[in-house]
């Protein structure tokens, strides 16, 4: 029997909502996120989960926890793992989006933001006191693992289970499901609150998605 896999990118947050790049720092769902997260949950109806999982951010865990309320199964087991959470931004953690591009190029913004390889300065901030920061490729290295080891065995198993988590953590599960090329998951685009339902077999192969799908470079 197929299982069905459902990532849902959180909805839309405070600091989505002012422009400014959030990784790692905890901020909250805006209204608008919170009615995405309503919208994602009703669209969700009819679907048995057998489990959840989300991130170690609140975002994610908020916007899981609407949905649940609206098809009603709040009783559902959750994992929560910052193996799920968004990609680090580095010393870009906080700024707003257009001031950066103004300070450092657009085209040197929409390398950190959209490249597979190259992570965003790691300068020590306010928002970033660790002095990190990640790539896509960082931030795969630590979701895939996880992904590939505790939901995918259980969507192969005919299990229906429900991801909560971030853009960039679920833009790297998208590449691995759909055999990506780094050219094309710099065009992948992961909308606020948009359930993307996979169907899987049990050798791991996707049957169908609703997703649509990035065309090759």
């Amino acid at each position: 029997m197929n299982g069905k896999l459902v990532l849902v990118r959180h909805g839309q947050s405070q600091w989505n909502l002012e422009n400014r790049f959030t990784g790692w720092v905890d901020v909250p769902l805006s209204d608008k996120g919170r009615e995405e997260a309503k919208h994602a949950g009703q669209s969700l109806k009819g679907i048995h989960f057998d489990s959840a999982f989300t991130s170690n951010l609140k975002r994610a865990q908020n916007t899981l926890a609407i949905i649940l309320e609206q098809i009603g199964q709040t009783q559902l087991p959750i994992e929560k793992n910052m193996a799920l959470n968004e990609r680090h931004y580095g010393a870009l953690q906080g700024l707003d989006k257009k001031e950066t591009a103004a300070k450092y190029g657009d085209a040197q913004v929409h390398i950190w933001r959209r490249s597979y390889d190259v992570p965003p300065p790691k300068e020590k901030s306010d928002q970033n006191p660790e002095g990190i920061s990640e790539s896509l490729k960082d931030t795969a290295a630590r979701t895939l693992p996880y992904f590939q080891s505790r939901i995918l065995p259980l969507v192969k198993a005919g299990k229906n289970i429900l991801v909560a988590a971030h853009g960039n953590s679920l833009r790297s599960i998208v590449m691995d499901l759909e055999h990506m090329t780094k050219e094309q998951v710099l065009e992948l685009n992961i909308p606020t609150g948009v359930p993307i339902t996979y169907e899987i077999d049990p050798s791991g192969r996707v049957v169908s998605n609703n997703r649509q799908p990035v065309a090759a470079s």
